[in-house]
């Protein structure tokens, strides 16, 4: 059956954009009262370092010891009308289903499938289905239902006593800085344009403010919601100031915001899941309808390992 063309941004006649609802949410559970049982060698999580709703599930596998628990498929950054493909160093097939690009693995889950084809999304070996493609919830997953498997001293990224403000500070930084710099670069009027520019960075400042006094959101240790905002700030000055207009300020003119961005890049888990050539290689290459020549930027050359001096900062919440 073939595909739906996974082109183009989704657009209310308004002008402002909308984000695709995801659609497979089957919840993978500790003790397996879903059905589907959190244990090791089952599940296969497939992302893009690249997109920015992926590199969150990386950087929690890749902080919480989970690489051996939970596999990994790689797309290249490239997408074109087919969606996601597997890169040519693994043959242009995935290694573990033998597809060749994402959209096959959706449309074998759900052959009337007709939405656009995302990653993150994670695959169950076992029944040969995508089990969940929703990005709020797959972290959350790993670091909830799949406890019992996480390295020694991993970090509590969603501790009990503080998941109501975790959730309800992820929920602004979605809203208006995740969220917000696609509602403004891909916004086709310019009323929808600047109502997402102009709460990007209120909210953006208001981060700043907050960073300005704790080294991370919550106060001394880094939690989901830093995990939530950082790839967008890792993508900022790279695409999201030009490429989708979000041009007021960098986030090098922001000293807590860049700071802490240094922080978390220097940390393992989050550098070594930044690529700002695949990052700039998807944007530049595959948004043909906001950069039709296709050209990929040389810059910016910023210092991403300069010295940061954030561990001396208040630890309050």
């Amino acid at each position: 059956m073939p595909a739906t063309p996974d082109t183009g941004p989704e657009v209310l006649p308004s002008g402002g954009f909308v984000r695709q609802a995801n659609v497979f949410s089957t919840r993978i559970t500790g003790d397996g009262s879903s059905g589907y049982l959190a244990e090791p060698g089952r599940y296969q999580l497939y992302a893009s370092l690249a997109d920015p709703w992926a590199h969150r599930a990386l950087i929690v596998r890749r902080l919480l010891g989970l690489e051996r628990v939970i596999g990994l498929s790689l797309v290249d950054p490239i997408r074109d009308e087919r969606g996601w493909r597997f890169p040519d160093s693994s043959g242009g097939v995935d290694p573990v289903t033998g597809a060749r690009f994402a959209s096959d693995l959706y449309l074998i889950t759900d052959p009337g499938y007709r939405g656009r084809f995302t990653v993150p999304f994670v695959w169950d070996t076992r029944s040969q289905r995508i089990v969940d493609n929703d990005f709020q919830q797959i972290t959350i997953s790993f670091e909830t239902e799949f406890r019992g498997y996480h390295r020694p001293g991993a970090p509590d990224l969603y501790p009990v006593a503080q998941r109501a403000e975790i959730d309800a500070l992820s929920t602004l930084i979605y809203h208006a800085v995740n969220n917000g710099v696609y509602k403004a670069g891909l916004a086709t009027s310019q009323a929808a344009y600047e109502e997402a520019f102009d709460a990007l960075f209120s909210t953006l400042s208001a981060l700043e403010e907050r960073l300005i006094r704790r080294r991370y959101l919550l106060g001394g240790n880094i939690t989901e919601a830093d995990v939530r905002l950082y790839p967008t700030l890792a993508r900022f000055d790279a695409v999201y100031h030009t490429h989708y207009k979000c041009n007021l300020n960098r986030l090098v003119d922001y000293p807590g915001l860049w700071g802490y961005a240094r922080d978390l890049y220097q940390t393992p888990g989050f550098g070594d899941t930044t690529d700002f050539v695949q990052i700039k290689r998807h944007y530049y290459q595959t948004q043909d309808w906001i950069n039709p020549s296709r050209i990929v930027p040389k810059g910016p050359y910023v210092n991403w390992l300069s010295p940061h001096d954030r561990e001396r900062m208040s630890t309050r919440s």
